[in-house]
């Protein structure tokens, strides 16, 4: 789904209350949707998803998690098929198995045939037919629950209160945040709370001396910019897109003459590199970042003995 965050999600405001009939609608829907008989796989599951709409650090704490545990288990990737979230299938099956379908329940059976043994689900937590064994929420550390109204009031997918039926929560990001932690724990007290830094992979191959451009279609560039400025990176222009939004000629185009009128390099993410095309490619560079989890051991532990 393309969409840029609306400011009015971060308050509460005119706008916000004014939508508030139209979340009961989708807390009405939500709770309906729990009921029915769950599916259960022989497979073993994590799935890993959000509350907040975009930008949590979900996808790269699936990679994260397959790179910890892909010794210990044969594991495969399952993501639900969307025409345009093709980066993210892109970035998955570059370094895992990947089986994308329309249907999770289906791609899981696939998976059971197949023979692998942990299968690492890429959202999915509002699938409510489905059972995990492992039920992980993301949370930028920056934005938390914004002003804490389900959409389209508010940046939820359902209630915050919905986080007691989740195992694990993840802050990802630099921000501190003991009060959400403990607001968590009040609604869950059984909720494992960890906490990750994004980590740049390949500054060897970037000029830091120069100065950039950075260009975005994801769900939290403010988040992507906190990277780069954290690494020196000079930032002198920033242009946003939606979130998965598919780069036209004429925006790569208009991207190249602003920074060469400048005289600036151009810096994106891995995910917008993904999804340009070779002829979009020329002169652009991307920031490869990698999740680094605070007391990744015990997280380790955590999910070994709970599986």
């Amino acid at each position: 789904m393309k969409f840029k965050k609306p400011n009015f999600w971060d308050t509460i405001n005119l706008i916000s209350l004014s939508l508030i009939p139209l979340s009961l609608l989708v807390i009405i829907f939500n709770f309906f949707k729990s009921f029915g008989a769950k599916k259960y796989f022989k497979i073993k599951t994590i799935c890993v998803g959000n509350i907040y709409l975009g930008g949590t650090g979900k996808t790269p704490l699936v990679l994260k998690i397959n790179e910890m545990l892909k010794y210990n288990y044969r594991t495969v990737f399952i993501k639900k098929k969307y025409n345009d979230q093709i980066d993210e299938q892109n970035i998955l099956s570059k370094y895992g198995n990947l089986i994308c379908l329309n249907f999770r329940d289906i791609a899981l059976k696939i998976a059971q045939k197949k023979n692998y043994q942990l299968a690492i689900l890429d959202d999915g937590l509002q699938q409510k037919s489905l059972n995990y064994d492992i039920s992980i929420a993301c949370f930028n550390s920056s934005d938390l629950i914004g002003n804490g109204f389900v959409i389209p009031a508010g940046p939820l997918r359902e209630k915050i209160s919905n986080i007691s039926h989740y195992n694990v929560a993840f802050l990802n990001g630099e921000k501190k945040n003991e009060k959400f932690e403990k607001y968590l724990k009040k609604l869950n007290p059984n909720l494992k709370i960890f906490k990750a830094k994004y980590k740049a992979k390949n500054l060897r191959s970037i000029k830091l001396k120069n100065n950039f451009l950075m260009f975005s279609g994801i769900g939290n560039p403010s988040e992507f910019r906190k990277t780069l400025k954290k690494y020196n990176f000079k930032i002198k222009k920033v242009i946003t897109f939606p979130d998965h939004y598919n780069f036209k000629d004429s925006d790569i185009s208009n991207i190249q003459k602003i920074a060469k009128k400048n005289k600036l390099k151009i810096i994106t993410t891995e995910k917008d590199y993904n999804r340009l095309r070779v002829n979009q490619k020329k002169n652009i560079q991307y920031l490869k970042i990698e999740l680094i989890i605070k007391k990744q051991k015990e997280f380790k532990n955590f999910i070994l003995k709970k599986l």
